[in-house]
């Protein structure tokens, strides 16, 4: 395997930012890096930042860089979708002096075919073996996995990485996931994919993110995920739904159930109503 290390393509934080993400994500600098530090960084870093692609949905400025990731999420109390989740915390493993690689995949790619490649980031972390540490899927693994074809359980959800009959993996999400898949290759990273990629599904009204809300974040036992105003709470076993009903509802969801600062949250709901009206049209 071809290791890039992340700093080389401007992909690390300075130690002062280091110091600053590890104190928001409730962490101490870990003395050895072993398979018990990284998970400890991966599941703090799920149960601290919402997954959340509200710069599509609303048109707002985004860009793929850990740097932007890391003034977004841990300056201003945001959360970020796979570039970001994954990037930021790739920049950190990097920055603490874990072997990284960021890797191109696709979600979807069963389905989309070699188009969806460079829709996702993902990470390879290098240590007595190779580990798959995903913190992008939002409603995935809560702790990184070997990297290797097999069964995965955790927390009493099932997953999966099995080859795919063109030579890639393919990480199989849980029943209720909201993407039932992604492919990557364990050497294949492609920084121009995944940059030309993120710039089409931030802005062309053909992305499924300009065109639905999606906001998840993890829980003790599971996770809750908003889909445009529907609310739902997903155990192993369990799916609990309720939806939102105004804007002060929403705002009140966005501070209380995410732990996000949304800026102007009444626009996000009038786009809700908006789509809402034409569906129905």
């Amino acid at each position: 395997m071809t290791h890039v290390p992340s700093n080389e393509n401007g992909m690390t934080l300075t130690a002062q930012q280091l110091d600053t993400y590890l104190a928001r994500i409730g962490v101490e600098r870990p003395i050895s890096l072993d398979r018990h530090s990284l998970s400890r960084l991966h599941h703090a870093h799920l149960m601290t930042f919402t997954w959340e692609a509200l710069d599509a949905f609303m048109g707002w400025p985004s860009s793929i860089t850990p740097a932007s990731a890391f003034a977004k999420m841990v300056d201003s109390r945001r959360g970020g979708w796979c570039y970001e989740m994954n990037g930021l915390f790739g920049a950190a493993l990097d920055a603490l002096g874990f072997r990284v690689t960021r890797l191109c995949g696709g979600v979807n790619r069963e389905k989309l075919g070699d188009i969806a490649i460079g829709n996702h980031l993902t990470l390879r972390v290098d240590l007595d073996r190779p580990y798959l540490a995903e913190v992008g899927v939002a409603d995935a693994i809560i702790e990184p996995v070997p990297l290797a074809v097999g069964p995965i359980s955790q927390r009493g959800f099932d997953f999966s990485i099995m080859p795919t009959e063109d030579g890639w993996l393919r990480f199989n999400n849980h029943l209720h996931g909201i993407a039932r898949s992604f492919d990557f290759r364990a050497d294949h990273g492609d920084e121009a994919a995944m940059a030309a990629t993120h710039a089409w599904l931030i802005r062309d009204p053909g992305s499924p993110f300009t065109n639905a809300l999606a906001v998840l974040r993890h829980t003790t036992d599971g996770y809750v995920a908003l889909q445009n105003d529907r609310l739902r709470t997903v155990t192993p076993d369990r799916v609990v739904e309720c939806h939102i009903t105004s804007a002060d509802h929403l705002a009140d969801t966005f501070e209380t159930v995410f732990g996000l600062d949304i800026p102007c949250p009444g626009h996000v709901w009038d786009k809700i109503q908006a789509i809402g009206r034409d569906k129905a049209a």
